[in-house]
């Protein structure tokens, strides 16, 4: 499952408090994604000379790329008080999101994760809540019931989701900012291994670091967990100093290539040049023929394939690219498969 990978960019329970620690506190700290923070560090200038609460705010992009590490920088920048965090499949009912908003202070951040996975009955409760600060509460129910409404102190919703295309137009309207994340190159994923490496006190030489930091699939929190496994090789195999050798034999060993590439991905791409003939071929196809989650695919192993040109969507299903079998070794078949977009393979380098 994605949840096991190494080298996902969804969380893991155990390593949630590792996390905390390595993430930066203040809006200057942040690495990478230089337009949006420029845009945000305008937006929230002016909201504190206006004295008011900042914006609803939406945050699109992969897993991993620091969605909830910036929830946390603005209520930290804009009041200092930590956000109150949860996610859309965990609320269920109208009561379980009233009893949140009911609690906020004026300039408080409420920031629900996979937002896009609120039930709708639900959704169109916080509808109110966004445009009036305001909601409209059934007590009881029946004959009996009536509609209390309970005037909210002023918030900023901040929400996150790996899958904008499935918000309602309804909702995504009610935003006043919407921020995209990128992946990020592996000179920015040296400068965040740097600083975990300095806040875990790991020592290191030369381009250690750097090898770490090409193999991190473009994401801040694959470049740490790949950075503690390392450490943890170091320590045991070695004398706990990680250099490029140990780097390249700790990578080895977890199975991730020069290119970021584990077993899921190999075996994605093996089973569509090896069983769809290169493709095209469907992605319920795909995962029937693999025996993983459609979800899996398409939210874990697709969008670095994508995103480094070994893979294309067309309207016929999925296409490997000539790059996805040169970097294999695989012998190109007699029907000539089409190159990355831009005719190079685009590397994190």
């Amino acid at each position: 499952m994605a949840r096991d990978r190494i080298l996902s960019g969804q969380p893991r329970p155990e390593e949630e408090s590792l996390d905390l620690a390595l993430r930066p506190k203040r809006l200057d700290e942040m690495v990478g994604q230089r337009a949006m923070l420029d845009k945000l560090r305008i937006a929230m200038t002016a909201a504190r000379q206006r004295g008011e609460p900042l914006e609803h705010m939406l945050l699109e992009g992969p897993p991993g790329l620091g969605k909830t590490t910036l929830a946390f920088v603005i209520a930290n920048e804009m009041g200092g008080r930590t956000p109150r965090v949860t996610s859309g499949p965990a609320i269920a009912r109208q009561a379980d999101l009233m009893a949140m908003l009911t609690t906020l202070e004026r300039g408080d951040v409420l920031f629900i994760d996979e937002i896009h996975r609120l039930p709708r009955i639900v959704e169109e409760f916080l509808y109110t809540a966004l445009e009036d600060f305001r909601v409209d509460f059934t007590i009881e129910g029946g004959l009996s019931g009536r509609v209390v409404n309970f005037k909210l102190n002023r918030f900023t919703l901040i929400g996150a989701t790996t899958r904008s295309g499935m918000l309602t137009a309804a909702l995504r309207d009610r935003f006043g900012h919407r921020y995209h994340f990128n992946f990020y190159d592996a000179d920015e994923l040296n400068t965040v291994l740097t600083r975990s490496a300095g806040k875990l006190e790991v020592t290191h030489d030369g381009d250690a670091l750097r090898i770490i930091a090409r193999r991190s699939r473009g994401t801040p929190r694959v470049a740490n967990r790949l950075l503690r496994r390392v450490r943890d090789y170091a320590q045991v195999c070695a004398d706990g100093r990680i250099t490029p050798r140990v780097a390249e034999e700790a990578l080895t060993v977890q199975q991730v290539d020069a290119l970021g590439l584990d077993e899921l991905d190999r075996a994605f791409i093996k089973t569509l040049t090896g069983v769809y003939g290169g493709g095209p071929a469907g992605i319920e196809a795909l995962a029937a023929t693999m025996g993983e989650e459609r979800d899996t695919l398409e939210d874990v192993v697709e969008p670095f394939l994508l995103q480094i040109g070994f893979v294309i969507r067309t309207r016929a299903g999925r296409q490997a690219t000539r790059e996805a079998y040169r970097h294999l070794g695989l012998p190109e078949p007699a029907i000539p498969q089409p190159s990355a977009p831009d005719g190079q393979t685009p590397l994190f380098l």
